[in-house]
């Protein structure tokens, strides 16, 4: 059974999440902070993190970051990492913190289970709503 923890200081956000990601093949732990995530994480050897970007006292950058230090030490095994981003420009900061995926909120749960699937899978997933939509020049030169 896939254990997987959940960090965010928001109760809202932990529950649409649950709502969102709940199987019953799946062991959602629920956690309000980073350190209490990065220690949950170490327990209960899990196989996925999802982070809220934005916690009070140790965001979802500094989650996975700590993961990864824990893991270069031995300490647990290393743990794939899915970021909850609040907004387009937080994309660099998921990217630089090594994390294996990121969704941008609000969340769709499409997405949402899309992402989980595929960090658990061992893969990676970017979420590209953020992307803006091509505009091509010869298109946009017809109606003129």
């Amino acid at each position: 059974m896939p254990v997987i923890i959940l960090a965010s200081d928001s109760a809202a956000l932990r529950r649409e999440v649950v709502a969102t990601i709940s199987r019953p093949e799946y062991q959602i732990i629920e956690v309000s902070s980073g350190p209490a995530c990065v220690a949950a994480a170490k327990t209960h050897e899990a196989e996925l993190v999802i982070s809220d970007l934005q916690m009070s006292n140790m965001g979802g950058m500094a989650v996975t970051l700590e993961l990864r230090l824990e893991a270069s030490y031995d300490q647990m095994l290393a743990t794939p990492v899915l970021l909850l981003l609040d907004r387009r420009a937080d994309v660099l900061l998921a990217r630089r913190s090594g994390a294996e995926g990121f969704v941008i909120k609000p969340l769709d749960p499409l997405r949402m289970r899309r992402a989980v699937a595929a960090l658990l899978d061992g893969g990676t997933y970017e979420d590209t709503s953020f992307a803006p939509s091509p505009v091509l020049v010869a298109e946009s030169l017809k109606g003129a």
